[in-house]
């Protein structure tokens, strides 16, 4: 039986990068993928699933929090691989869920774990009440050698716990941070 996968972390921590790897593997073997991401991701391009370290492939489907998954168009598909799994909707994780069941098509998702405040999104809460497994891609703080569990925002090179939840950007707006320092950070005065 295939599975629900969510493979999380901090910014920074090459999550869109082993996403990438996945399907250059599965590729290689003359396996069928099928690539998707939510539309509002425009950070690197409207339809690009892009890595940091510069590689980059077209998605195949671009996701609202409405998306209804056309099984058709899924038939035949040896993996669905997701990008910023933490902007959907519970609505279309729950389709993942099916179709890995139901489907026998394997869904992995890679995104955040929590939002700047540390929140949950809805995406991620989602998935780890309903993923057949959760692994944690780990990164170092910025700031330290310990493990980043908190995405730090920066607003005029200071953090922040203010603005939109979702708010797009790269290393110059968030920083992957361990507790400590996260906690450190966000109460200087």
């Amino acid at each position: 039986m295939a599975k629900l996968y969510f493979r999380y972390g901090a910014v920074s921590s090459a999550k869109t990068l082993n996403l990438l790897a996945v399907t250059h593997n599965y590729q290689q073997q003359n396996k069928n993928v099928f690539l998707m991401k939510p539309k509002l991701d425009t950070r690197f391009g409207t339809q690009d699933v892009s890595s940091r370290a510069g590689l980059s492939k077209r998605a195949d489907l671009l996701l609202t929090e409405d998306s209804v998954l056309d099984l058709e168009t899924l038939k035949g598909k040896d993996c669905i691989l997701v990008d910023e799994a933490q902007f959907l909707s519970k609505a279309v994780i729950d389709q993942f869920r099916l179709i890995s069941t139901v489907h026998n098509i394997p869904v992995i998702c890679y995104g955040l774990r929590t939002d700047f405040r540390g929140e949950l999104f809805e995406g991620s809460k989602r998935l780890f009440e309903v993923a057949d497994s959760l692994e944690e891609i780990k990164t170092t703080c910025a700031f330290c050698n310990r493990k980043a569990i908190f995405n730090l925002k920066l607003v005029d090179g200071k953090a922040s716990l203010t603005g939109p939840t979702v708010e797009l950007g790269a290393e110059e707006k968030y920083l992957p941070a361990c507790s400590n320092c996260y906690r450190a950070k966000t109460t200087e005065e």
